[in-house]
């Protein structure tokens, strides 16, 4: 169950999101996917979940062309908003439940006391952390093989990041799913990282085993890379 993108290329007007990308994603890992605002993270994760197609390359998902059935086998997690405003948070479960055949509502329904959300508050009514949390609940209750997560702990504070990350990493199974989160909070994830993949300019700027960049360079994961951008100079 591996992703694997080969000279995966995409322009948005003359601005590249993505140039010439190839990298494979090993099964039951979780990977941090770092880098500045515009670096191309949303933009590769998109073309992954078969929301946007590239203009060049090719993108496998378990051997197959990403198409937009690939809906099926990964649960994705934008940074957009696109919750129903008139729904309860109860009837956006129930939607899900419809629309993806591997959606758990008891997991679910447990996520959601973690999370401390009403069931029958309207989403509209809804803070946007508590959104946010929804957005996670919904996601991490698919038992689909491939997990993408963007900017999944955006306008939370770092005390409730760092327990939703517990309840995050207690909630997959990674002899079935591997994981994929773009964030800016690395604090509060680095322990929960096999690998971090870093994009800049819409290119891999590094790629490194977390446990070896604590161990072998003696640095966390926010210091390691803010060296690798000092080196690129930016």
């Amino acid at each position: 169950m591996s992703i694997e993108l080969k000279q995966v290329t995409k322009k948005y007007g003359k601005e590249y999101a993505l140039d010439h990308v190839s990298l494979s994603l090993t099964p039951g890992k979780i990977y941090g996917l770092l880098g500045p605002n515009g670096s191309g993270k949303s933009t590769f994760l998109k073309i992954i979940s078969g929301l946007v197609f590239p203009d060049r390359g090719e993108i496998l998902v378990e051997d197959q062309a990403v198409s937009r059935r690939i809906s099926e086998r990964v649960a994705y997690s934008t940074e957009l908003d696109m919750l129903y405003e008139p729904f309860k948070v109860n009837d956006m479960l129930s939607f899900y439940q419809t629309q993806f055949q591997d959606f758990d509502r008891q997991k679910a329904n447990e996520l959601l006391n973690l999370m401390k959300l009403d069931g029958n508050k309207k989403i509209k009514k809804l803070s946007k952390g508590n959104r946010g949390r929804l957005k996670l609940v919904l996601a991490i209750s698919r038992d689909a093989p491939f997990l993408l997560l963007d900017e999944p702990f955006s306008g939370l504070d770092p005390m409730v990041r760092e327990s939703i990350a517990k309840i995050l990493i207690s909630h997959i199974d990674l002899e079935k799913q591997t994981v994929l989160i773009a964030t800016h909070e690395i604090d509060e994830i680095e322990l929960l990282l096999d690998e971090v993949i870093v994009i800049a300019n819409g290119k891999i700027a590094a790629r490194e085993n977390v446990e070896r960049v604590r161990e072998e360079e003696d640095l966390c994961v926010k210091d390691w890379l803010k060296e690798i951008f000092q080196n690129k100079g930016e």
